[in-house]
């Protein structure tokens, strides 16, 4: 098994920065997550590993090895790609075997490993169908079977789910995370999907534009995002985020926003402000905003419901406050909702509150 550490790598194409000064430590059977927009470079940090592509500055290491330069045949590793990548006139069996028959793996030995590993996904009735005669899901499992049957150290897996329908990728992804802790082996998988990310990873790495946002566990991220577009990216719907200012001229810490005011902690304050009128980004989970009583004159947030998104389990409040800017305020579907239209007041607890620099959309609160 291995670890995988990128050491300040940059990989740049002609003028386009891909990854910029990537610092990333994998641990050995760590289920890590590259997550970002499209375009973010966790793709390129992905075939930096796999070989298929060179870093122009840095070092990458599996285990103990620096593998820079090193051929990806010999690195060791299996990749499971978005399209699946199987041969269509080939058998499952045969699309399995692939890598073993290339590696001249005795005959004997190769249909025990292609058995075990097809029993492993649940393809034993399968082995003899071509791919055209297989589902989505059923033709992702042997490609990942392909994968796992040499028992590589590390796994590569570049948004292997995209193409399943909704159903198809909740039960994958299950599948996939009771793959991880039977392989016992390291994982590192990319995609845009923060679902995927939140419920399959030990950990996610979170890109934007080549460089590195905030790596930690799931909830420590959606709990304290290091920044707003981590903020922002993180959470569906994503955290309201809102211009601000510190306003100290009176007993209760506050910040101004278009709208209103909202009350801070005063270890928030103390960190956020060293004066009245600094200006920072003020962000609340739309399940931490609430709907107030209309006797708050001083605190609350005067807006107008524009829009109620019924999911069933819950609704949406679309809210519009001074200026235009738009908040949704996430509540139970057992709650009343006001008519669309109406004025309403907007609350929330001073420690629900996340406080980001006005300049540089990093966290201020600790």
């Amino acid at each position: 098994m291995a670890s995988v550490v990128f050491d300040h790598v940059t990989k740049r194409f002609g003028d386009v920065v891909a990854v910029d000064d990537l610092d990333l430590e994998v641990a050995d059977r760590e289920f890590l997550v590259l997550l970002g927009p499209s375009g973010c470079g966790k793709s390129t940090a992905l075939r930096m590993i796999a070989g298929l592509e060179e870093p122009n500055e840095g070092n990458i290491t599996i285990g103990d090895r620096r593998v820079n330069g090193i051929d990806p045949k010999d690195r060791d590793l299996a990749m499971v790609f978005q399209s699946y990548a199987l041969y269509p006139h080939k058998s499952v069996r045969q699309n399995i075997e692939f890598p073993l028959r290339s590696r001249k793996v005795p005959g004997e030995e190769r249909s025990r490993l292609v058995e075990d590993a097809a029993a492993q996904l649940g393809l034993d009735g399968l082995l003899q169908r071509k791919p055209r005669e297989l589902s989505g899901g059923q033709r992702q499992r042997v490609a990942l079977a392909r994968a796992i049957v040499r028992r590589p150290a590390v796994f590569l897996m570049d948004e292997p789910l995209s193409n399943l329908d909704a159903k198809m990728r909740t039960s994958t992804r299950a599948e996939l995370v009771e793959l991880h802790a039977q392989l016992g082996t390291t994982f590192v998988y990319v995609t845009h999907d923060q679902v995927e990310a939140m419920t399959m990873a030990s950990r996610v790495a979170v890109l934007s534009e080549g460089a590195l946002q905030q790596v930690g566990p799931p909830q420590e991220v959606y709990d304290r995002p290091a920044s707003v577009f981590v903020a922002q990216f993180i959470g569906s719907p994503p955290m309201n985020v809102l211009s601000a200012q510190v306003v100290t001229d009176g007993e209760r810490p506050r910040v101004r926003l278009l709208g209103g005011h909202l009350e801070l902690t005063a270890e928030a304050a103390a960190l956020a402000a060293t004066g009245s009128g600094k200006d920072l980004f003020v962000g609340v989970r739309p399940e931490e905003l609430r709907l107030a009583d209309q006797g708050g004159a001083d605190r609350g947030l005067v807006a107008k419901l524009r829009m109620v998104e019924s999911l069933g389990h819950e609704r949406h409040l679309v809210c519009e406050l001074e200026g235009g800017a738009a908040v949704v305020v996430r509540a139970p579907a057992s709650a009343g909702a006001p008519d669309e239209g109406t004025a309403v007041l907007l609350d929330a607890d001073p420690g629900s509150l996340h406080l980001f620099d006005g300049s540089t959309g990093r966290r201020l609160v600790a």
